[in-house]
């Protein structure tokens, strides 16, 4: 009987671990694509930045070619949508890993 207290407070402290993550995560602005509270596991995701080409070509051309770096970055990088794996392992330890 008390283990299975035991196991009821670190399935509520998993949940409530579990909870404060996806909620973090929403705040940064991912969205939620699926759901599994039973596991528990859920996948975001969060649209990229759109690039403003013309400015940016505006501000290479100004600063002699200096800002096509992180114009590249920004085009390559930055305007991909991303998406992430956050789940809770049998052990109560949080992982977030990226999909692909």
């Amino acid at each position: 009987m008390i283990i299975m207290k035991n196991q009821a407070l670190t399935l509520d402290e998993n949940r409530i671990k579990f909870s404060k993550i996806i909620t973090e995560k929403i705040s940064k602005g991912f969205v939620i694509e699926e759901r599994n509270d039973k596991l528990p596991f859920a996948v975001l995701s969060k649209k990229g930045i759109k690039v403003n080409h013309n400015i940016n070509f505006v501000f290479s051309c100004a600063t002699l070619g200096l800002w096509s770096i992180p114009w590249m970055y920004k085009s390559f990088i930055s305007s991909r949508e991303k998406r992430i794996l956050v789940a809770i392992d049998e052990d109560g330890n949080a992982f977030e890993d990226k999909c692909f």
